[in-house]
């Protein structure tokens, strides 16, 4: 069994204001440190106002905002570094830019454009001490994924790349040597000047990468059978026993119906779940994020397209429960299940209560802090 170090987006209420600084709760407002006081975790997560306007909001426990700041356009996902109390969220693909913010307000949040012929793919992660941050991009002249890598300690200044080893990188986690990096290559060839459109689909070919971050050095990549090379592997979750899970997007017929969940372990080939079909036919072909809570060994897969999404047990692969609602798509580890967030500005904690803030369409994914 893998031995873990703490994950870099889990920590307490106490930690999170030690890192965050003192000033964190003074620039609040009262409501705003109510709701903090009341709370022994935070979520972040990007949305879009129905004015139009971008941001991205930290929310209490108790489901309440406690700090947004507007981004220039549309985010994606966030990233946490518990060192420095700073998190970092990402342009969706094929935005140009990241937003470092602090939540105590002591600090402007800072807006770092990517280099010349490359742009974001939603996602990152920090080093275990805080000192770097990886950053899945594009090279899109050649087609070709890399990791940017940043210096957190120098402003956030770009210091170099290596390459993911495949086409389209998406998401990317640190295992918990520290050093590992798994990230998934969903196959898929863009490029700015045509969008958001797939230029690539007969000729895909998704993968998983474990790469040294120190070195850059390909340490082992999976790839799906032949067969499938239409399932792009997109967001992945760790979970407590060292196993990487991740989730596809089918790119093939609608009418074709492939497993779209799986997991990976250096040493081993991938394994896709087999799920009852009709869990499976409900994601309609996508899923959108995935979770995992640890303590609990369970994983949350959703669909924003199904209007769905389940919760598996890890060690037996078993689905213990299958939930509609409408847009969902963010999921985080919430007591002993998750809390899931939706485009019609919905939030469901575990316990089954909710919150509709009728003015947010909250983005795909949603980070657990504490």
């Amino acid at each position: 069994m893998t031995t873990l170090l703490p994950h870099p987006s889990l920590i307490d209420r106490r930690g999170f204001l030690k890192a965050a600084g003192a000033g964190f709760a003074a620039a609040l407002l009262p409501r705003q440190a109510m709701a903090l006081d009341r709370t022994d975790a935070v979520f972040a997560t990007a949305f879009q106002r129905r004015d139009g306007g971008y941001g991205v909001a930290v929310l209490s426990e108790a489901r309440d905002i406690v700090y947004s700041t507007a981004l220039p356009d549309r985010g994606h996902d966030v990233t946490f570094d518990p060192v420095c109390g700073r998190s970092v969220v990402f342009a969706r693909q094929p935005g140009t830019f990241m937003v470092v913010f602090d939540h105590s307000g002591r600090q402007k949040p800072r807006t770092i454009a990517s280099v010349e012929n490359r742009h974001f793919f939603g996602h990152g992660v920090f080093a275990a001490d805080g000192a770097l941050l990886y950053a899945t991009e594009n090279d899109f002249d050649n087609a070709a994924g890399m990791v940017g890598v940043y210096d957190a300690r120098d402003g956030f200044r770009r210091i170099g790349e290596f390459p993911t080893y495949g086409v389209g990188p998406h998401e990317l986690l640190l295992l918990g040597d520290g050093r590992t990096l798994a990230i998934a290559n969903g196959g898929i060839e863009t490029h700015p000047d045509f969008g958001r459109a797939k230029l690539n689909l007969p000729t895909m070919k998704p993968s998983f990468a474990f790469v040294d971050r120190l070195t850059g050095a390909l340490m082992e990549q999976h790839f799906l059978p032949p067969a499938l090379h239409k399932l792009s592997i997109r967001h992945i979750a760790l979970d407590g026993d060292g196993a990487v899970w991740f989730g596809c997007q089918h790119e093939g017929p609608a009418t074709e119906r492939p497993l779209l969940v799986g997991k990976a372990r250096q040493g081993e080939e991938l394994a896709l779940l087999d799920m009852p079909r009709d869990v499976l036919a409900g994601f309609r072909n996508y899923i959108g994020s995935v979770a995992a809570n640890p303590a609990a060994g369970t994983i949350a897969v959703s669909s924003p397209q199904g209007n769905r999404y389940a919760v598996i047990e890890t060690r037996s692969g078993r689905v213990l429960a299958d939930k509609t609602l409408v847009e969902v798509c963010g999921l985080a580890p919430d007591d002993g299940g998750f809390r899931a967030t939706t485009g019609t500005g919905d939030i469901l904690a575990a316990d089954g209560s909710e919150t509709v803030l009728d003015d947010y369409a909250w983005d795909n994914h949603l980070l657990r802090i504490g």
